[in-house]
C-alpha cells in the first residue's frame, strides 16, 4: 500500500490517533519525505517542541519512526534526524488484532465462569463472593443485589471473536 494511501485509510488514521493522541496527530499525519529534526517539525507544524518529541518517541516505540544521531563537533550537542517508517503499520495492526482476540477470549471465559449480581440503583456489578460478603446488599445504597444474566454480553463477545477469527484466518 502506498504511503499516501495508508494515511487516507480511516482505520490507520484512528490507529495513529490512538497512539499519539490529538496533540501528536499533526506529526503522525504529515510525515515529511526523508530525514527531519524535531525542531524542524515543530516549526513547520507550529507545535510545541515537547509535543513533537513525545509523538516521535511514541512512533519510534511502535516501529513507525527511526532516528540517527549526529554530534556537533563544536558544541557537542546531539541532533536527532527522524525518518518515518509507515510500512510497518499493517503488521502492527495485525498484531493489535491478535492481542484483542486473546484479551476478548480471556474476558469471555471470565464472564462464562463467574456468577454476577447487580445493584440496579447504582449499576455496580459484583461477583458472587463479593455479593455474599455484602449479604447481597449494595454497600453504596443498601438496596438488594439481583442476579445478573450476562448471556447477551457473552454472545456479543462470541460474535466479535468470530469476526476477528474470520479476519485473521484463525480456526475457531
Amino acid at each position: 500500500m502506498a504511503f499516501e494511501d495508508l494515511l487516507e485509510d480511516p482505520v490507520i488514521q484512528k490507529y495513529l490517533h490512538e497512539l499519539v493522541g490529538p496533540k501528536g496527530m499533526p506529526v503522525a499525519a504529515a510525515p515529511p519525505d526523508g530525514e527531519v529534526t524535531d525542531e524542524e517539525l515543530a516549526e513547520e507544524l507550529d507545535l510545541e517542541l515537547n509535543d513533537v518529541r513525545r509523538a516521535l518517541f511514541i512512533l519510534y516505540e511502535n516501529d513507525l519512526a527511526t532516528y540517527r544521531r549526529l554530534r556537533d563537533e563544536d558544541s557537542g550537542w546531539l541532533t536527532y534526524l527522524w525518518t518515518f517508517e509507515y510500512d510497518n503499520i499493517p503488521e502492527n495492526l495485525e498484531e493489535e488484532m491478535y492481542r484483542l482476540h486473546e484479551a476478548l477470549d480471556d474476558r469471555r471465559e471470565y464472564e462464562r465462569n463467574h456468577e454476577f449480581y447487580l445493584c440496579e440503583i447504582c449499576s455496580i456489578r459484583f461477583e458472587f463472593g463479593e455479593a455474599m460478603d455484602f449479604g447481597f446488599e449494595c454497600p453504596e445504597c443498601g438496596s438488594p443485589l439481583e442476579s445478573m444474566d450476562n448471556d447477551r454480553l457473552v454472545n456479543a463477545m462470541d460474535d466479535r471473536l468470530a469476526s476477528l477469527e474470520d479476519e485473521l484466518n484463525l480456526d475457531a
